[in-house]
């Protein structure tokens, strides 16, 4: 979402989905390994959303209210994707999404350059 929020035009407050959102997003080369525990990591939010039946998407993603292992499987699945990317842990991208779309415009431009 911090990608979006930074490259997608708005309609009022509404984002303005396009081919430019998607089309320019540096997409990262993850091994068979990591390709593994990205695909692990998502079956987990499946299931636990699975675990709440009788809750819409709207409930189950407030941030107020979001069941915790919802919250877990999906903080499980960010640390997997931005393993794929090459971000460690301990870097600011871990940090704050402004530092991981730096991160992201970076490796834009390294795609743009070729």
């Amino acid at each position: 979402m911090a990608w979006t929020r930074t490259v997608c035009g708005r309609l009022k407050s509404d984002y303005r989905y396009g081919q430019a959102v998607y089309n320019n997003f540096p997409w990262s080369t993850p091994t068979e390994k990591q390709k593994a525990k990205i695909e692990k990591t998502a079956q987990a939010i499946l299931n636990a959303r699975k675990l709440y039946p009788d809750n819409s998407l709207a409930d189950l993603y407030d941030e107020l209210t979001m069941p915790p292992e919802l919250r877990t499987a999906h903080q499980n699945n960010d640390r997997a994707v931005m393993e794929a990317y090459g971000f460690k842990p301990k870097d600011p991208t871990y940090k704050s999404e402004s530092a991981c779309v730096a991160e992201l415009m970076k490796l834009y431009q390294k795609l743009t350059e070729k």
